[in-house]
Parts: structure tokens; C-alpha cells; sequence
């Protein structure tokens, strides 16, 4: 009996441990939701580099928060290494939390554009491969509305064919803490990087005076 009852108890334990790492699994399988303030919406953009995406959003007014994250891919919490070495299909990206009765996604869109090279699908600037490529990614229906609009516009504008691709946002997931306000925390490696980058001088030749926004 007590052999029987230790057998049970066993089976017991290993169950609930079993259903325990299935629970967390399942968690895992799923990036955080974004704790969204009142009043506020959020859109995701990608233009290389994301210390960069996210640094060119923080400086419009209306921005509440931006974080650097990876997104478009299928794989479970990618990490940094993974994505620049090609291991997942997700591209470096940053989502924009923003004030919505201060700046609309209209104003957003216009901003993203000044701050890509949208010509370039292999990369921006000097970062190279499919991890770098530009994308923009509505999170709803009215905002792919308005980002088509955008494309066609921008599109009207050059002789040359845009490569921003627009995707319906998937699964968003933040990068590693070291990567977040890179540009504020690390400024003098992050002009460094932009300056060498060359980024400011290639939109200068694609945007002229409208780059950066």
C-alpha cells in the first residue's frame, strides 16, 4: 500500500510539473501586451538599425514611449543574435506608443519616410541583410489605409521604385535591455555609429531638406 500510494504521489507530482513547463511554454509562446495609457495607440515601424528607428520617434511630440524590438517573423522570442545572423525571419523594428489627440499616424507615417532610405530593400545604410529591411506595420485596418495611401504617395513622388513593404503587425518582441534608449544611454558610440552609418547623409540625397522630419 505505502509502495502504491509513493508510486501515485510520484505520478501526482510529475504531472503538475509537467502541466507547470507546458503553462510557462505557452506564455512564453506570446510577446508581453503593450500597457497602453489612456488615450493612447501604438504602430510599429521598421528602418534598420532600431536604435536609430527608435531615436528618430522619440523626438515627436506627442510620443509617449518607443521600444526597440523585433517582429515579422514566425519563430518564438527571437533574440539579438538570432536575428542579425539570419537564424529567424524577423526584422529589427521599433514600436511607437504615442498620444493620439497630440499626433495622429498620419503625422507618423510622414515622419518614417524622412527617416528611410526607401529604395533599399537589402538593408539601410550601412547594415546589410534581411533583418534591415523596411517595413511598416499597420496595426489595424485604418491604419493600413493610411499607410497605403502613404506608399502611393511617396511612390508619386520618384521615378524609382519604393521597397517599403507594408505588413499587418504580427507578434512584437522586445530586445534585450541593452538595446533600449541606446541613443540616449551610449551617445557618443551611437553618433559614432550613425555618422559612420552614413544614414543622416543618404537621406539628406534622398529627402533633401525634408530628412529627419
Amino acid at each position: 500500500m505505502r509502495i502504491a500510494a509513493l508510486a501515485g504521489l510520484a505520478f501526482l507530482l510529475t504531472a503538475a510539473a509537467c502541466a507547470q513547463e507546458e503553462s510557462g511554454a505557452q506564455a512564453q509562446a506570446s510577446p508581453p501586451d503593450p500597457d497602453l495609457p489612456q488615450g493612447a495607440e501604438q504602430a510599429i515601424f521598421a528602418s534598420g538599425c532600431f536604435w536609430c528607428t527608435e531615436a528618430d520617434f522619440e523626438k515627436l511630440d506627442g510620443v509617449i514611449e518607443v521600444v526597440s524590438g523585433y517582429t515579422g517573423g514566425s519563430e518564438v522570442d527571437p533574440s539579438y543574435q538570432d536575428v542579425v545572423g539570419g537564424r529567424t525571419s524577423h526584422v529589427e523594428a521599433a514600436r511607437v506608443v504615442y498620444d493620439s489627440g497630440e499626433v495622429g499616424y498620419e503625422a507618423l507615417l510622414d515622419h518614417y519616410w524622412r527617416n528611410v532610405d526607401p529604395f533599399d530593400a537589402q538593408g539601410q545604410f550601412c547594415d546589410r541583410g534581411a533583418s534591415y529591411a523596411p517595413f511598416i506595420f499597420p496595426v489595424n485596418e485604418a491604419q493600413m489605409a493610411l499607410a497605403q495611401a502613404s506608399l502611393d504617395e511617396v511612390q508619386a513622388r520618384f521615378d524609382r521604385e519604393i521597397e517599403v513593404e507594408i505588413e499587418a503587425a504580427g507578434a512584437f518582441w522586445p530586445a534585450e535591455a541593452y538595446h533600449q534608449d541606446y541613443a540616449e544611454k551610449n551617445p557618443a558610440r551611437y553618433q559614432r555609429y550613425r555618422f559612420g552609418c552614413r544614414r543622416d547623409q543618404r537621406l539628406r540625397e534622398v529627402w533633401g531638406d525634408e530628412a529627419r522630419g
